[in-house]
């Protein structure tokens, strides 16, 4: 995964982390749904990560 990407999930998670703590206050609701979009982002940058990772194998073994 190149820098733009990891960087892109590692700022996108703070920040939804971010609005979930500071929704705790107001409305639970909201901050368990952006707790749960958090949790799917960062899932969704390890499946990312995996299958760049895979494509990225498959390729060097092709040309090996």
């Amino acid at each position: 995964m190149g820098k733009g990407l990891s960087l892109w999930f590692a700022v996108s998670s703070i920040l939804l982390l971010t609005a979930a703590s500071i929704s705790i206050s107001t409305n639970i609701w909201l901050a368990l749904l952006l707790g749960v979009l958090c949790i799917l982002n960062i899932g969704w940058g390890f499946i990312l990560k995996a299958r760049l990772r895979r494509k990225a194998e498959a390729k060097t073994d092709q040309s090996s």
